[in-house]
């Protein structure tokens, strides 16, 4: 649905990614916006400018980075619908192609050994009881980028969990803020624009996708 729902929406897009990923389907991704609207008198279901650009950065760090008008195109904000939708969109293909040397690292890997690129993060902090309690609200690409994606309406703040079980900082990709307690949480902005995602420190990957992000001109 073209909706923030987490039975059907934006949410369960999240659920869906990471549990495909742990039942064999490595490499997969949703329709940036959502793909089902609904335009009845009562009951009506139209993808907001607002959701179709959070689905942007969401999709972003998946494996395709793909639009989709949806089942009613007139009802739904398009990403060529003004300059606002069309300037996200090329904004995010930047940032999408920002970390594609690392996504032919981790589909090799997923050929290899059918790890997925999109993980939960239990995959790799099993012994953190907590990251066994998040559902939709955080995920791993690989083992290098965090993303805590914005999925409800209005919202400019999220809030980001940093998991036990490996001696690293977390850095903050948008103001290289170092995030170095274990087990923590904090709230971090995340103005339309600029998603929560992190990077390991002193990660090569991490510190490549900056480089990249700096040389497109999005950082």
């Amino acid at each position: 649905m073209v909706s923030w729902q987490a039975n059907d929406g934006i949410k369960s897009a999240v659920v869906g990614l990471l549990s495909s990923g742990l039942s064999g389907y490595a490499l997969n991704h949703s329709d940036i916006g959502g793909y089902c609207s609904v335009n009845l008198p009562f009951f009506k279901y139209q993808r907001s400018e607002e959701l179709l650009l959070r689905w942007m950065e969401l999709n972003a760090f998946s494996v395709v980075f793909r639009t989709h008008e949806g089942n009613k195109p007139t009802s739904n904000s398009q990403f060529y619908s003004n300059h606002s939708t069309l300037s996200h969109f090329a904004r995010f293909a930047k940032i999408y192609k920002a970390w594609k040397f690392y996504r032919i690292q981790l589909v090799k890997e997923a050929s290899e050994k059918g790890l997925p690129v999109c993980r939960h993060l239990f995959l790799h902090y099993p012994e953190d009881e907590y990251v066994h309690t998040l559902t939709y609200q955080q995920f791993l690409v690989g083992t290098e980028i965090l993303v805590v994606p914005v999925l409800d309406k209005g919202k400019e703040m999220v809030r980001a969990y940093f998991p036990e079980g490996e001696n690293c900082s977390w850095k903050h990709v948008w103001t290289g803020k170092l995030y170095s307690k274990q087990g923590s949480e904090a709230w971090v902005e995340a103005p339309i624009g600029y998603p929560a995602i992190f990077v390991k420190d002193s990660s090569k990957i991490g510190e490549t996708f900056l480089k990249n992000l700096r040389e497109y001109n999005v950082l």
